[in-house]
């Protein structure tokens, strides 16, 4: 699988979100998207990061972008998550991890000396072309929404 860069065509997709709906990446064409991938719902990194996102969420609507959450949970897991944390951005289920191989970044990890197979935590900044202008893989959990705006400019 090819490790996505900026100026590639950010590969579309279509799965459900936490209410159940079908979410695709053409529907979000002619907006700026920030679809981010992290590896499990309700977990300290990816609670710091989806606190950040819906903590700056106005923020990033008020310069024009869209937050979409993908991880392989799947939708009453993320529901249960958007609920508990009043996240209100879209949470895609992934199941079935074509997403995540997509955007090559379903890896090889290891923890405690076991390798094990899962999401790299990795951040695309999509153009209303679709074009990839910037993928993040050192994301600062805690601080991912201004790591964005500080890129951004």
């Amino acid at each position: 699988m090819a490790t996505l860069k900026e100026g590639d065509l950010a590969p579309a997709f279509t799965a459900t979100n936490q209410n159940g709906e079908t979410v695709s990446l053409s529907d979000y064409k002619g907006k700026n998207v920030i679809l981010y991938f992290y590896p499990k719902d309700d977990t300290p990194g990816c609670t710091a990061e989806a606190c950040s996102f819906r903590d700056n969420y106005q923020a990033m609507l008020g310069k024009g972008f869209e937050v979409i959450g993908v991880s392989t949970d799947d939708e009453k897991s993320h529901k249960k998550f958007v609920n508990k944390y009043n996240l209100p951005f879209a949470l895609i289920a992934d199941t079935d991890k074509s997403i995540v191989e997509a955007y090559g970044v379903w890896v090889e990890k290891s923890m405690y000396g076991k390798k094990y197979m899962g999401t790299a935590r990795t951040t695309f900044i999509i153009n209303p072309e679709g074009v990839i202008v910037k993928v993040i893989d050192k994301v600062d959990t805690k601080n991912s929404s201004q790591q964005i705006i500080d890129l951004l400019g």
